[in-house]
């Protein structure tokens, strides 16, 4: 099976899970802006905790290599600043975006859209991005367990120990 298959089998997987999940659900998309229902929050945050422990699983096992990008703190500032401007404005998050148009529900089309005029007008500016923003804060090739020199497994299970209070704390909440 080649890596393009692969990436279609877990995409659409993962859109099933986010469709069974409700997080393509615009009143949860609000509620997690509101900070009123954390379904979408808990929903992430277990899926960041699988993906750690079967990246580093595959990865322990030889199956699987890491492709570290390099930590740029001009790129990510004003990227997660571009995304969540987004989601405040649109609802949707891309990936909820690309879900809500797959059910259906055509106001999921701005996201889908603004995410190819984003692309494109990145793609026109990136050359004197790169020689500009995209240099400052650039730390390398980092991950958090080597920036903290412990082991990934240590880690993870702080993750882990840190979701289930998190998750309990929300459920006793009722968010």
């Amino acid at each position: 099976m080649n890596t393009l298959l692969y990436g279609l089998v877990t995409g659409v997987l993962f859109g099933f899970l986010l469709q069974r999940g409700s997080v393509l659900r615009y009143d949860k998309q609000l509620g997690a802006l509101l900070f009123l229902d954390m379904t979408i929050v808990k929903f992430m945050f277990s899926t960041v905790i699988v993906g750690m422990i079967g990246v580093y699983a595959l990865l322990d096992f030889g199956l699987a290599a890491l492709s570290v990008k390099p930590t740029i703190l001009g790129a990510v500032i004003p990227g997660g600043l571009i995304f969540g401007l987004g989601w405040g404005l649109l609802g949707y998050c891309p990936g909820t975006s690309v879900g809500a148009l797959a059910e259906g529900r055509l106001d999921g089309l701005w996201g889908v859209l603004g995410m190819l005029a984003g692309a494109a007008l990145f793609a026109e500016a990136y050359p004197a991005l790169k020689k500009t923003l995209l240099t400052w804060g650039d730390f390398g090739k980092i991950t958090l367990p080597q920036m903290l020199g412990v082991s990934h497994w240590i880690l993870i299970f702080f993750f882990i120990a840190g979701g289930l209070f998190l998750f309990y704390w929300l459920e006793k909440k009722g968010l």
